[in-house]
């Protein structure tokens, strides 16, 4: 990838985040930046970045994710995280069950917040 660019995610990348997307009411997928993330009260709780997915949690879960060989911080650009969001293992694929814990958890937050104004 150029410096400065977008990663795109491939046809794989895209299917798998279709399949962690939760079904709960009020959830939709939108394009995100050549990417795609999901939306629950306008407020952005999961999204994909390339092959990366990354999650959006309260501090104190945040804390206990980022403890979680293989995770990091969520930059979409270097060196510049989005404070709230990290990004899950890419082995995680293949451990289904965590990683619909951890969406549900991001998915909890979202409803936690006040709705975004269009």
């Amino acid at each position: 990838m150029e410096p400065g660019s977008i990663p795109k995610p491939g046809p794989a990348d895209l299917e798998y985040f279709d399949s962690i997307i939760p079904t709960a009411e009020g959830v939709t997928r939108r394009p995100m930046f050549g990417n795609v993330a999901a939306f629950a009260n306008g407020q952005m709780f999961l999204c994909l970045f390339g092959p990366d997915v990354a999650v959006r949690l309260g501090a104190d879960e945040r804390e206990r994710l980022l403890g979680i060989a293989g995770t990091s911080p969520f930059e979409p650009v270097k060196g510049r995280a989005m404070k709230e969001y990290v990004v899950l293992p890419a082995a995680w694929r293949k451990r289904p069950k965590l990683t619909e814990e951890w969406v549900a958890r991001s998915l909890a937050y979202a409803h936690s917040l006040p709705p975004k104004k269009k």
